[in-house]
């Protein structure tokens, strides 16, 4: 199952909006050939797997890292495919996050005299999803708010350069966006940053859909954001829990909220927010503008708590990671 993690681990990013999946073939104690899902529309890594194959499956086992799909959708159910390849078993990691999917591969397979184990390293495999199953389960797109901050909790320029981080932090940042489904900020971050919100430095299979959420929708039509091809979605006076429905309708599993101070603020105070990506620069800045505004919480016991966090020492900037806990 680890050697199919590291197949799945080659579409992270590259499949939206299909989960990343890997699958390798077993016989004899030895792993006969592997594949990986490459994206929407392509054969699934079961059937990649088998493609690779040079022999005959019959009798061979296939660990997957999720279950197989059990329901015809731009590709046919891998669910036929393995039980006409005369597998004798299967092995699966994370269940379908869809109810009315989960655990369905296994009745089925189990007609055609398959044995079937699920649940190995399960955590992991579900992990490595974890923006596709959110969407998949309630509709709604996973989460991320990222920010470049000082010390001190604010966002404003540094006299001398546009950028509070390092140019590495920017490169991680980078491979942060090529991750995501839509890449969102704020209509005063428009106004005065002028971004571009695309992946640059790197391949990518498909650039991010850019989405900017705005109350007065005064944004100037010279924004970059604004300009063809594949111009963002503007979302103008839009609570923003809707706007986020909305871009999961359309297709979109994840999202990073890249400030500012008032986009964060919102989706904190709507608890919309699934996970922060911080960066800290070396530096205090004071000044009017927080990282985070919005309503803020009464008291401590309020606020909200960061678990599986995580810290990355990159030059001088610190990088936090962390899943907001659900109580």
């Amino acid at each position: 199952m680890r050697a199919a993690l590291a197949e799945a681990r080659k579409g992270v990013g590259r499949t939206h909006p299909n989960p990343a999946v890997g699958a390798v073939i077993v016989s004899g104690g030895r792993i006969i050939a592997a594949g990986w899902h490459k994206g929407a529309g392509l054969p699934h890594a079961e059937i990649e797997a088998l493609r690779a194959l040079n022999r005959s499956a019959r009798g061979a086992t296939i660990y997957v890292t999720l279950e197989p799909c059990s329901t015809h959708g731009r590709t046919p159910p891998c669910c036929d495919a393995i039980a006409h390849a005369g597998f004798s078993r299967v092995v699966y990691g994370a269940t379908d996050p869809n109810p009315k999917h989960a655990g369905r591969a296994d009745k089925l397979l189990a007609g055609h005299g398959i044995k079937v184990t699920s649940g190995v390293l399960g955590e992991e495999c579900a992990e490595l999803n974890r923006h596709w199953n959110k969407w998949i389960a309630t509709g709604l797109p996973y989460v991320v708010a990222k920010a470049a901050m000082t010390l001190d909790g604010r966002i404003a320029s540094h006299p001398e350069s546009r950028w509070l981080s390092n140019e590495r932090s920017r490169r991680e940042v980078m491979k942060l966006r090529s991750r995501m489904g839509a890449i969102m900020v704020g209509g005063e971050t428009v106004r005065i940053d002028d971004p571009q919100l695309t992946v640059r430095g790197m391949p990518v299979a498909k650039q991010p859909l850019r989405a900017v959420w705005t109350r007065t929708g005064n944004l100037p039509a010279s924004a970059r954001v604004l300009q063809s091809p594949d111009p963002a979605t503007v979302f103008q006076n839009v609570p923003l829990a809707r706007a986020l429905r909305q871009l999961g309708e359309r297709g979109v599993p994840s999202v990073l909220l890249e400030g500012g101070g008032r986009l964060l603020g919102e989706a904190f105070d709507r608890k919309l927010v699934d996970e922060v990506c911080l960066y800290l620069a070396p530096m205090i800045a004071g000044g009017p503008t927080p990282t985070v505004a919005g309503r803020g919480v009464g008291a401590s016991v309020e606020g909200f708590a960061l678990e599986s966090v995580s810290y990355q020492r990159i030059g001088d900037d610190v990088c936090l990671t962390g899943r907001v806990a659900r109580n």
